[in-house]
């Protein structure tokens, strides 16, 4: 049993000793924290908080508990129940609140929970203010509301169509492409909000014909919730037996986005963001951005087909959110399906990402897998090295660095080298003495090759 305290919210697995786990303790000691720092922050006299949640079983408690409490401290809080990352994060400005917090722990299994802590804007919070509100949560001092000045509770169940309406506003989504191309899709949504939300947007883009699998709310995940290809076995086999165009999974709360190829193959994560980024730069050329352990192959489209500026940003959405502000990009992402379009908003929205990858696929007229063919082949492979305590691993990566002094290399997040089209990431852990490697190369076998020298020259160091 875990409970993770970090900059970026908070975490764990329901049940046991508080302190040790995302106990009812504990989730009202973070809601506090919270709202004290949003109290801290503004001289509103009327603070609003957006609250919804993904289908846990355990969401509905934490739920409460997290609005009870905000009601306590004198904040209204305005509930979309159900909901997704996503819907959440445009619900914020549009209702005008000083913040929001969704109750999921996206792919992690279903003993687990989270609160994920946003701004005015919508958008996860910055490392500075996550760093606050940990420290109000260690302070554990916080000033309650007066009888007369308790803050009120009210349900709002129109944000599914809010968010399919804004949408389908958006210029690029091509609904009577989507409508005209007949698609007939299978959805796997791993019994979580998605089950809802995903079904809703194809009818609204035009799609009739939908299979849904695990498409019930019930929060039983019915397998690993992470939309890797090993946990979409089912999925496969269904959009095979009913002959369908693709398939379509998404996280329990919505914001990272998988396709399946016709064939049951995996069109693959990696290239959800590059698909879409392709499709939007053919019509609004400009910048891209992903984060630094993200496929090559985004810059390759973005370079050498659209001929535009590319940028790598710090691993976490924070990261790259800000990466993409600051150059103006018009797409960005990260490689685990998560899209940021910012013509929507600035946070991973899976249903943005259906819109737009239907669009393209659409106006292709072309098969998934021959879409999937048409761009750079890469694999990545995920390696790590242990370490005993007293290794100096900041060390270790500035030799890295030096090494290969003459390749380019990016030392925004741990030390990236760039080795003609191939690349290796090393990013030391926070929490344990071990370093992780992560490969690109034209293949498995060539990744893993690239991994395995440079844990061989790792090792040559530390020696």
């Amino acid at each position: 049993m875990t409970l993770i305290k970090s900059i970026s919210g908070f975490r764990g697995t329901i049940g046991g000793q508080a302190g040790d786990n995302l106990t009812p303790i504990d989730a009202v000691l973070f809601a506090a924290a919270y709202g004290t720092w949003l109290k801290n922050q503004t001289s509103d006299q009327t603070i609003r908080v957006v609250i919804g949640r993904d289908a846990r079983i355990s969401g509905p408690m934490v739920s409460n508990l997290v609005a009870n409490t905000l009601i306590g401290l004198g904040i209204h809080v305005i509930d979309l129940g159900l909901s997704t990352t996503p819907t959440v994060e445009i619900a914020v400005p549009l209702e005008k609140a000083q913040g929001g917090i969704i109750l999921t722990a996206s792919h992690n299994p279903k003993q687990w929970n989270a609160l994920k802590l946003l701004n005015h804007r919508g958008e996860f919070l910055s490392a500075q203010a996550g760093a606050e509100v940990l420290a109000l949560s260690e302070a554990g001092i916080f000033d309650f509301a007066s009888v007369d000045d308790l803050g009120t509770h009210t349900h709002d169940d129109s944000y599914l169509n809010k968010h399919i309406d804004s949408i389908l506003a958006l210029p690029l989504v091509n609904r009577s492409a989507i409508a005209a191309a007949n698609f007939k899709v299978v959805v796997d949504a791993v019994n979580s909000s998605g089950g809802i939300f995903v079904p809703a947007l194809l009818n609204a883009l035009g799609v009739t014909q939908i299979t849904k699998l695990y498409c019930e709310p019930t929060g039983n995940f019915p397998h690993n919730p992470e939309p890797l290809p090993e946990h979409l076995g089912d999925l496969s086999n269904e959009i095979k037996s009913k002959q369908a165009d693709l398939g379509i999974t998404v996280d329990p709360d919505v914001d990272r986005l998988a396709m399946v190829c016709e064939d049951g193959s995996m069109f693959g994560e990696e290239y959800t963001l590059v698909a879409v980024a392709d499709y939007v730069l053919s019509k609004t050329p400009g910048a891209t951005v992903s984060n630094l352990s993200s496929t090559r192959a985004l810059r390759d489209v973005t370079e050498e087909w659209h001929k535009q500026s590319y940028a790598a940003a710090a691993v976490g959405e924070v990261n790259v959110v800000e990466k993409m502000k600051a150059i103006h990009a018009i797409i960005g992402g990260e490689g685990n399906g998560g899209i940021i379009y910012p013509e929507s908003h600035y946070g991973r929205d899976a249903l943005v990402g259906i819109a737009l990858f239907l669009s393209h696929l659409a106006e292709k007229k072309c098969k998934v897998s021959e879409l999937r063919d048409q761009y750079p082949a890469y694999t990545i492979s995920k390696n790590k090295i242990e370490l005993t305590p007293n290794v100096d691993v900041d060390d270790i990566l500035t030799n890295m660095a030096r090494a290969y002094a003459n390749e380019e290399v990016d030392t925004t997040d741990g030390v990236k080298i760039y080795i003609g089209k191939e690349w290796v990431h090393l990013r030391k852990s926070n929490t344990e003495p071990i370093i992780r490697i992560y490969s690109e190369s034209k293949n498995a076998e060539a990744a893993d090759a690239l991994a395995k020298r440079i844990i061989t020259e790792i090792q040559s160091i530390i020696k």
